[in-house]
């Protein structure tokens, strides 16, 4: 089994269902180009059925990008996949993603349906997917929920009537990760033609396990894993592409690679945050304003022995410039000497004990010391000399 990631964004479809955050067909253009540029292996441009302009956006975002999938969802309905197929005429790698759901919930509730005549449809629009010319991806929608048994049955039969891609996702953020990854396991060890196909997840973030689950969707033998930039999604969100990427960065024990140019990721984070007009919070793995910020005075003294302390991604890794420290009433000497020096001030100690005490009102006043305080601190302390 390769032990290549197949990066599966689905920013510009499942990621832009955030109320409010809709694009323009220029605007998705412009991010379906970075991304290309970051190194995802497939964009799902959107769903062409839905609205003239999600069907204008695949028809153009399959013009504009030259070494990426471009993917549209359907559900499984002859009219969507027939409309998805126009809409993929002029990508260069095209995809149909369609599915249906495999979960009593859903098969119940949502289609009054059965598993005998949804395992049949889903096998018919696999088939007359693959028709059309381009790879199919099949998904088992709440596959987190579905009777295991019966799931692998309908994996089976879809990779038998032509799924290039099975996507087994947790739609409603429901598994806990190691049950999930035991799910994704089962499939492996009791669909026989499993091997012909690529196994994918796509799990959402309700109980904020998103990552966790695909990680361990990933560890027991699933090689596409779909993810939004910032984690952004239907909900609370989808799983994120940043934490993925450095994730299976970080942990080489793990074997497992990506294409992700991940200097590339924290201006591809600004970019969809600001077109998507979606901040992005500041405790944000990776990517937050907070992710290699230091406040802690026991923090900031071990970061500045040796950054490893508290620190286990170099932020240049994800096109962060640089660390910071964050001078706060929690900050010790050791920070705000750095902080001075880094102003062109070397205190000797009893000038930085001084400093350091008239360093505090402030920091209780201000919350966050900022450099023109320091200035004015040090203009007050007239025995302290500037290089």
């Amino acid at each position: 089994m390769s032990n290549k990631i197949q990066i599966f964004d689905t920013t510009l479809r499942d990621g832009e269902q955030v109320p409010g955050c809709q694009l323009s067909t220029d605007e998705k253009i412009v991010v379906a180009r970075k991304l290309e540029e970051l190194g995802v292996d497939v964009i799902e441009a959107g769903f062409p059925i839905s609205s003239p302009g999600d069907f204008l956006s695949v028809v153009e975002i399959s013009k504009a990008v030259k070494h990426v999938g471009v993917c549209a969802l359907t559900r499984a309905r002859k009219e969507d996949i027939d409309v998805a197929a126009e809409a993929l005429h002029h990508a260069k790698r095209g995809r149909i993603h369609t599915g249906i759901g495999s979960s009593d919930i859903h098969i119940k509730h949502k289609f009054n349906s059965t598993r005998e005549k949804v395992m049949e449809q889903g096998a018919w629009a696999v088939q007359y997917a693959k028709a059309k010319g381009y790879e199919v991806e099949f998904f088992a929608e709440d596959a987190g929920r579905a009777d295991l048994a019966f799931l692998a049955q309908l994996v089976e039969a879809v990779i038998a009537a032509g799924a290039d891609v099975v996507n087994i996702p947790d739609t409603t953020g429901y598994c806990l990760p190691h049950l999930y990854g035991k799910r994704i396991k089962y499939l492996f060890d009791n669909v026989k033609n499993i091997d012909k196909a690529i196994i994918s997840v796509h799990c959402h973030n309700d109980l904020g396990l998103a990552t966790a689950n695909t990680i361990a969707g990933l560890m027991n033998g699933a090689r596409q894993a779909e993810v939004t930039i910032n984690g952004i999604g239907e909900r609370a969100g989808n799983t994120s592409l940043e934490e993925v990427a450095m994730i299976l960065q970080t942990h080489k024990d793990l074997d497992l690679t990506t294409g992700i140019k991940s200097t590339m990721l924290y201006e591809m984070s600004t970019l969809v945050s600001d077109m998507m007009r979606m901040p992005v919070q500041p405790n944000k793995a990776i990517v937050g304003a907070n992710a290699f910020a230091h406040s802690s005075g026991i923090h900031q003294d071990g970061f500045l022995k040796n950054s490893e302390n508290y620190e286990i991604i170099n932020p240049s890794d994800v096109g962060v410039p640089s660390s910071s420290i964050i001078l706060t009433a929690r900050s010790g000497r050791a920070a705000l000497k750095h902080r001075l020096e880094l102003l062109g001030y070397q205190p000797n100690k009893s000038e930085l004990d001084q400093l350091y005490d008239n360093f505090l009102v402030v920091a209780d006043e201000k919350k966050n010391v900022v450099d023109e305080d320091l200035i004015t601190l040090v203009a007050n302390t007239p025995i302290l000399v500037q290089k």
